[in-house]
C-alpha cells in the first residue's frame, strides 16, 4: 500500500468526523503551531489537501472554540449563586443550632462535626447540581436535588452513628441533617421568590436573541412576556428575511439581521443568549453550526421544540447511534396518583367545610339581607368526560342577572367565549366584595366533597361554550374541573380564551401532585392581589 498511516489517519478524521488537521499548520521555527486563533479561520491559512484526501467541505469555515471571546457570567447570576450558597450554610448552621437546643449539649467532637458538616452541606449540594443556572427560578428538579442530598447525607449519618467514635452524638446527626434539608429548601423557596420578584421588574435577566421565522419568533415572544419569571428579556430577532419581517416591527419587536448574521447581532447588542424557535429553516445542520460558532463564548443556545403543551418531565432524549430522539411520554389519566389526589381532595374540602362553617353562615346573611333572592347560585357545568353537574357559588348578582345579560353584550371586555365585564351593574354590593377575593366560590367545595369537582383543574364550563370546544378544547373534559387551576393563576379573566384554553390543556397533560400544590399556593397570591377578578 503506497498511503502512509498519517494519511489514512487523515481521511478518518475528515470523511468520518468532520475534524481536519487543517486547523494546525507548519511554523518556520517551531515546526507545530497551535490552532489559529481566528473566527472562523480564512481558507488562507490551511495547507493544499493531501494527495488522495477528501476535501473537507471546501470553504466552509472552521470554528476555534479556544479562540473565543468567553463573556463574564452576569453580575446578578453570580451574586444569585453566592446567595444560595450562604443560605444553604446558614440553614446547616441552625438546624445543627436547632438539634443542640432539643437534644442538649454536645462534645467538642460533636462541636466539630457540626462545623465540618455545615461545610459539607452544600459541597454536597453543589455535586448534586443544584447552584446550575438552569435550574433557577424554573421547574422542581432543584428542590428535588435538594431532598435528594438529603437522603444521601441522612444514609451517611446513619451508618457513621454506628462507630464508637461517634459515640454521644446520635442525635445530632439523625436530628440535624434532615432539619439542615428541610431549612434549605426553605431557604431556596425564599430565593426563588426573590428572584421572580425581581424578574418581574425587570431585574436578575439575561438578554436573549430569537432565531426562526417570523411566525414563531412572534409566538415565543408572546409566551416568553407572558412568563416574565423565566428571567429572558427579549432584545430583538434574526429571521430568515429582515426586510418582510413588517409583523414582528408592528409588534414592538427590534428585526436585528438575518439567520446568517446571528453572531454579529450577538456581539452589538451584547447578548446572553440565543433561543432558536422551531421552524425549518433553523434546524439540524443550522442549529449544529450555529452551536460550533458559540462554542467557548459562554453565550447559552436555547432551542424551542415546538411542544409547548409537554411539560419537562414527560420529554427525555433516547439516543440512538445516528442521532439523538426526543421521547414523549404520554399523560396518565388514571391510576394510583388520581386516587390519592380525590382522596385528598374531600378529605380537605371536608376540613374546609366544618372549619368555615362560621363564614359560610355570615356570608349567607350578608346575602339574604342585602338584596333580594336566595344566598346560593346554581349553575349547570360540565364536567369528567362530559357529565353534567349542578355547580355551587354563593349569588353575587341579581335575581335577573341571566335576563339581562344580552343587553350588556355590547360592554363585553373578557373574550369571544366568556362575557366579563369590570363594572357590572347586574354585581350587588356584597357580589363585589364576594367576587374580589373570590368568595363566592366557597360552596364550590360541596361540589369537591360530592366528587364534581376537584381544588385544581380546568374551569369549569358551560354546556354553550362545550358546544364550540374542537377536538383540543375537548382535552379539558379528560379530568374534573377545578375551583381554582393554571388559568386563574396566570391572569383570570385578563387573559384571551385561547390562553385560558391553552393553560388548561397544559395542565390536563402534564398534572401532578407537586404541580397542583405550586397553583394552590399561586392562587392564595392572586386572591390576595385580586388581579385579574371582575
Amino acid at each position: 500500500m503506497s498511503d502512509t498511516f498519517e494519511e489514512r489517519l487523515y481521511d478518518v478524521l475528515t470523511m468520518r468526523t468532520g475534524y481536519s488537521p487543517h486547523l494546525v499548520a507548519a511554523d518556520d521555527d517551531l515546526g507545530v503551531r497551535r490552532l489559529a486563533q481566528l473566527r472562523p479561520v480564512p481558507p488562507s491559512v490551511r495547507p493544499p489537501a493531501i494527495a488522495g484526501a477528501a476535501d473537507p467541505a471546501p470553504g466552509r469555515p472552521v470554528y476555534d472554540p479556544y479562540g473565543a471571546r468567553r463573556r463574564r457570567s452576569p453580575e446578578w447570576l453570580i451574586n444569585y449563586t453566592a446567595a444560595l450558597v450562604m443560605g444553604d450554610v446558614i440553614a446547616a448552621v441552625a438546624a445543627a443550632c436547632l438539634t443542640v437546643a432539643l437534644t442538649g449539649p454536645v462534645s467538642v467532637r460533636g462541636q466539630w462535626l457540626a462545623a465540618a458538616g455545615a461545610l459539607a452541606w452544600p459541597v454536597l449540594l453543589m455535586l448534586l447540581g443544584t447552584f446550575a443556572e438552569r435550574r433557577h427560578g424554573t421547574g422542581a428538579d432543584e428542590y428535588r436535588r435538594v431532598g435528594i442530598a438529603g437522603v444521601i447525607a441522612t444514609a451517611v449519618a446513619a451508618y457513621a452513628a454506628h462507630f464508637p467514635a461517634l459515640a454521644g452524638v446520635h442525635d445530632l446527626l439523625l436530628l440535624g441533617v434532615p432539619t439542615a434539608t428541610v431549612l434549605t429548601l426553605v431557604s431556596r423557596v425564599l430565593s426563588r421568590w426573590r428572584l421572580h420578584a425581581a424578574r418581574r421588574r425587570g431585574h436578575m435577566t439575561k438578554q436573549v436573541v430569537l432565531v426562526g421565522r417570523d411566525v414563531a419568533v412572534l409566538d415565543l415572544v408572546r409566551r416568553l412576556r407572558r412568563d416574565p419569571t423565566a428571567g429572558l428579556q427579549v432584545l430583538g430577532a434574526c429571521v430568515p428575511r429582515p426586510g418582510d419581517a413588517t409583523d414582528l416591527r408592528h409588534h414592538g419587536i427590534p428585526v436585528l439581521g438575518g439567520l446568517h448574521e446571528v453572531m454579529r447581532v450577538l456581539d452589538d447588542v451584547h447578548a446572553d443568549a440565543v433561543v432558536v424557535a422551531s421552524a425549518s429553516e433553523t434546524a439540524g445542520r443550522y442549529l449544529r453550526e450555529l452551536a460550533w460558532q458559540l462554542e467557548g463564548t459562554n453565550i447559552e443556545l436555547l432551542a424551542s421544540p415546538g411542544l409547548i403543551e409537554v411539560a419537562p418531565n414527560r420529554l427525555q432524549i433516547r439516543p440512538t447511534i445516528s442521532l439523538p430522539l426526543l421521547h414523549v411520554r404520554e399523560p396518565r389519566f388514571r391510576g394510583h396518583r388520581h386516587l390519592v389526589k380525590t382522596a385528598l381532595d374531600r378529605l380537605a374540602a371536608t376540613v374546609l367545610l366544618l372549619l368555615g362553617a362560621p363564614l359560610f353562615l355570615a356570608l349567607v346573611v350578608a346575602i339574604r339581607v342585602t338584596s333580594r333572592g336566595p344566598a346560593f347560585y346554581r349553575q349547570r357545568r360540565i364536567g369528567k368526560r362530559g357529565r353534567p353537574f349542578d355547580m355551587l357559588k354563593f349569588r353575587s348578582m341579581v335575581v335577573d342577572a341571566e335576563s339581562a345579560l344580552d343587553s350588556l353584550l355590547v360592554f363585553n371586555e373578557g373574550n369571544a367565549v366568556l362575557f366579563k365585564m369590570r363594572r357590572d351593574p347586574r354585581v350587588t354590593a356584597v357580589g363585589r366584595f364576594l367576587r374580589r377575593y373570590s368568595l363566592d366560590e366557597l360552596p364550590q367545595l360541596i361540589n369537591i366533597l360530592k366528587g364534581d369537582m376537584s381544588f385544581v383543574g380546568p374551569r369549569p364550563a358551560l354546556a354553550r361554550e362545550v358546544t364550540r370546544y374542537g377536538a383540543d378544547m375537548q382535552r379539558r373534559l379528560l379530568v374534573k374541573p377545578g375551583l381554582t387551576g393554571l388559568w386563574q393563576v396566570s391572569g383570570r379573566s385578563n387573559l384571551s380564551w385561547d390562553e385560558a384554553v391553552e393553560l388548561d390543556i397544559r395542565y390536563v397533560e402534564n398534572w401532578s401532585l407537586g404541580l397542583d400544590l405550586v397553583i394552590l399556593l399561586r392562587t392564595v397570591r392572586a386572591v390576595l392581589r385580586s388581579h385579574g377578578a371582575y
